[in-house]
């Protein structure tokens, strides 16, 4: 896939309110994917795929097959042809299935947003002819797909994640550090998640997974009214993650919330960009193809530009 032609594809805007209505994860999948092109898969090294990059001078020892004839009949110079090659790799995708992802300031919640994500995600790297897998977790891991590709795998894939319920205590630190030794295929490893978890112990458990050879790649789910606290009056605060209840008084309770959300933000996002790893925003109220398009553009655009680099 050219940049060219990548670059003329625009993403369509895809409410979240279409995607509750579509009864199938594999509908949702193919829909939010038609919505959208990433394009293919770059690697950096020259291979001799069917896409050309450039040419350059002939030096001893190069194959004479990528010889360009027309150029030395023309002028009399030895040049070669170098082409992009695209390489499958291996996506793990992770999915936290923990109560708190059970929130949904909608009709939708935080889990199905990460379900439609996921979705996408398999079906994208499957019709790419890549690998994926699938793990689904909570405090421990409640399911998985191991990484394999395929129309078969695909519907592993799906099913899995029609199956997903929302229960259990949040544990993305614990299954990080558990997980990182135990995926045998080296490659991309997406994390769909709220992350209500200690910002340094998810860190650590991605820093694990880099240091075993992977790439991770943080995605949070977040509901806006999770961000904004966008209430009044006396509220009564259910735990979603164990039996506390407590009154309070929305305003003022306000400030030091968001005090809070804050400072967990800022320490997975100033963490993460230590690590030099992806920390992605996914709101539920935001259409999930403009997210993930705009998303794996930038990411495109960063892989082409260190290839020319």
């Amino acid at each position: 896939m050219s940049l060219q032609r990548a670059q003329a594809l625009r993403p369509t805007s895809l409410d979240p309110a279409v995607l509750d209505r579509l009864s199938k994860l594999s509908l949702v999948a193919r829909t939010v994917v038609e919505g959208f092109m990433a394009g293919g898969h770059v690697s950096p090294h020259r291979g001799s795929s069917v896409e050309f990059a450039q040419h350059r001078e002939y030096v001893p020892g190069d194959d004479l097959r990528f010889l360009d004839e027309k150029i030395y009949a023309k002028s009399n110079r030895l040049v070669v042809k170098e082409f992009v090659e695209e390489t499958n790799f291996a996506c793990h995708i992770l999915v936290d299935c923990s109560a708190s992802m059970r929130y949904g300031s909608s009709r939708w919640s935080k889990l199905d947003y990460a379900r439609w994500a996921a979705a996408a995600l398999a079906y994208l790297v499957l019709n790419q002819r890549d690998t994926a897998g699938l793990v689904l977790f909570d405090e421990q891991v409640r399911d998985k797909v191991p990484p394999h590709n395929g129309a078969a795998q695909a519907a592993s894939i799906l099913a899995s994640l029609e199956r997903a319920e929302a229960q259990g205590e949040t544990g993305v630190g614990d299954v990080l550090d558990w997980i990182g030794t135990r995926l045998r295929h080296k490659g991309i490893v997406v994390i769909l998640s709220d992350f209500f978890d200690e910002p340094q112990h998810i860190l650590e458990g991605t820093r694990r997974l880099r240091i075993a050879g992977h790439e991770p790649i943080l995605m949070q789910v977040v509901d806006p009214r999770e961000l904004d606290f966008d209430f009044d009056g006396h509220l009564r605060l259910d735990a979603l993650e164990g039996a506390e209840r407590m009154k309070v008084d929305a305003k003022s309770l306000r400030k030091a919330y968001r005090e809070e959300v804050e400072a967990h933000a800022a320490a997975l996002a100033h963490g993460a960009n230590s690590l030099g790893i992806d920390l992605v925003t996914l709101r539920t109220d935001a259409p999930l193809d403009v997210v993930l398009s705009t998303y794996l553009a930038r990411r495109q655009a960063r892989a082409r530009g260190g290839a020319r680099g």
